[in-house]
Formats: structure tokens, C-alpha cells, sequence
């Protein structure tokens, strides 16, 4: 079983994010960046099915800034085989990280190749999917829980009122989302060991890609106010509501 896993470095959750001074990228000082949390399902996920099958490989890949080898060391203590920095001067948008990876997996062997469902930074779902589509090979998408046998993969996908099974034959290529893979922690031993676990660099030609001209904070949340008190305050609230807020 060879896994290949595409992870991607983001600001923590909890980080206070500011607009740098060019107005159309955060400011990075004082920001704590982790292995996007999606992510860490699709590692786990490969990690489990590498443990199952007694053998196999599970290398991580990455496009982006140098810092981005910190990403990719997380998921080597948590197990991973061998990682891949495909090297950029920026951090790519979607398609652009798409053709980036796909045209480093095009000649390397596997039988699986997963992605976190979306990253944190910027929701984009689309990665896995475009992709897959650049590879020519199946995608399913949101999975909370995969089988393989028989050369083909049983994925298990949540929609609304219920659950979707889908087959793909290998190679193919899966998002996970929250589910059956909770991560698990790097050990002393594993951080340990992944300082000696092969880290290759290369230089990835991005291109022209899309990005975003400029960013701004969300409006400032206005005061609230009292119309009233009991029954009497309904028909002014519901006026405000109207005219106002503009809500019904």
C-alpha cells in the first residue's frame, strides 16, 4: 500500500490574523502555523491503512514558502515515510497548487492519494478534486471512512439525511473529512525521528495565478438596542426588521 498525502501549512485557528501593510496578505509575525487540521485526517487515514495492510509507504507532499517543511515534519513524527517541499517564493491558490502537485505525483508510483476535504485559510474544497482531474484518476470527496480490497476503495461519505458509499478503483484519489481518522500525537520518539526521515526539496514553477487584489477587516458589529418591552415592543421590531435590517 503506497500513500501519497498533499498537506498544506496554515495560520492556527486561534491566531489573531492582521493585513500586512501592502493590504493584500496577512502579516505573519506573532502567527502560530499548523499542519492544516484536515489534513491531519488524511495522514491518519494513510497511516491506519499502511498499519492494516503490515507494509507499505506513506509520503507527504507540500507546495509552497520554505516554511511550509514544518508541515510536512509534523506529519513525518506522526509516522510518515519520506516528504516532498515542492519549493514556491508564494504560497499558490487552488489550481495553481493542483498542477504544481499533479505534475510531481505524474511519475511516482501509489495506490492511494488523499487530501484534507478543504484548508482552513482560504475553505477551498477544490484541490483534491482538480487534481485528480489533472491525474485522470477517481476522487471522492468528504469521506469520513474508506475500506480497500480487491484493488478498489469502498468510501463512505455523510450527505444530508443520510450516507453515500461509493467504489473506486486504484489508483484514486480521496478527501477526508471528520470521522474515523482522529489524529494522533507525535510522540517524543517520532518528533525524534523525524529529523532523520528524508525531506527533498525542489524548485516549483507556479506561474501566473490568481490572487487576491486586496483584504479588509469585517465591518465593526453595530450596538444593540431596545425597542421596547413585552407585546407592545412586536410591531416596532418587527418595522426595524423590515426597513432596517431588511430580514423578512
Amino acid at each position: 500500500m503506497k500513500s501519497i498525502v498533499c498537506v498544506k501549512r496554515v495560520p492556527d485557528t486561534e491566531a489573531r490574523i492582521r493585513i500586512a501593510g501592502d493590504g493584500s496578505s496577512i502579516d505573519p509575525s506573532g502567527v502560530k502555523f499548523v499542519l492544516n487540521p484536515y489534513d491531519e485526517f488524511a495522514v491518519e487515514a494513510a497511516l491506519k491503512h499502511k498499519e492494516a495492510a503490515g507494509q507499505g509507504e506513506v509520503t507527504v507532499i507540500s507546495v509552497g514558502e520554505a516554511a511550509s517543511a514544518e508541515a510536512l515534519r509534523t506529519a513525518l513524527a506522526m509516522g510518515a515515510d519520506g516528504a516532498v517541499l515542492l519549493k514556491a517564493d508564494r504560497t499558490p491558490e487552488g489550481l495553481a497548487a493542483a498542477q504544481a502537485l499533479a505534475g510531481e505525483i505524474q511519475g511516482r508510483e501509489y495506490d492511494l492519494l488523499l487530501f484534507g476535504m478543504k484548508a482552513i485559510d482560504d475553505d477551498l474544497q477544490a484541490v483534491g478534486a482538480m487534481t485528480a482531474e489533472l491525474l485522470g484518476i477517481p476522487v471522492a470527496t468528504a469521506v469520513t471512512e474508506f475500506s480497500v480490497e480487491g484493488g478498489k476503495v469502498t468510501a463512505h461519505r455523510e450527505i444530508e439525511g443520510g450516507a453515500e458509499v461509493i467504489e473506486l478503483r486504484m489508483p484514486c484519489a480521496i478527501t477526508v473529512t471528520k470521522g474515523a481518522y482522529e489524529p494522533r500525537y507525535p510522540s517524543l520518539k517520532g518528533i525524534m525521528a523525524a529529523k532523520k526521515k528524508p525531506l527533498e526539496e525542489k524548485a516549483a514553477s507556479i506561474g501566473s495565478a490568481a490572487a487576491a487584489p486586496a483584504l479588509s477587516y469585517p465591518a465593526e458589529r453595530q450596538a444593540g438596542r431596545i425597542v421596547g418591552e413585552g407585546p407592545d415592543a412586536v410591531p416596532e421590531l418587527l418595522r426595524l426588521l423590515r426597513t432596517e435590517a431588511k430580514v423578512i
